[in-house]
């Protein structure tokens, strides 16, 4: 997997190229704690990502529930419909701000 970070005004986001998996899940929780500090928000985009394991999903849960208590905010962007039809069928559709 490879990430791409931009900070602009307050405003983090990362895209996801490849696979988030149970190996490069940590890779992005790393980033994210490396990185959303300096943010009010987070902005995961998720074009170029091919697949989403539940490990990615554990890391994405998490991390909204984090800058949730902070007063931050996380959107997911560019959703596949395979990733999609997941979280739509464990209910985290209604969780995430999916745009």
């Amino acid at each position: 997997m490879k990430l791409t970070k931009e900070l602009n005004d307050k405003k983090l986001t990362i895209v996801l190229s490849g696979e988030l998996n149970t190996l490069t899940a940590p890779e992005l929780e790393a980033a994210i704690n490396d990185s959303v500090g300096d943010a009010d928000s987070l902005t995961l985009n998720f074009a170029d990502c091919d697949y989403v394991s539940s490990a990615g999903i554990r890391v994405l849960l998490n991390t909204f529930k984090v800058l949730k208590t902070e007063g931050k905010s996380m959107i997911l962007t560019n959703v596949g419909e395979n990733f999609m039809e997941v979280l739509e069928n464990v209910c985290l559709d209604a969780v995430f701000d999916i745009r």
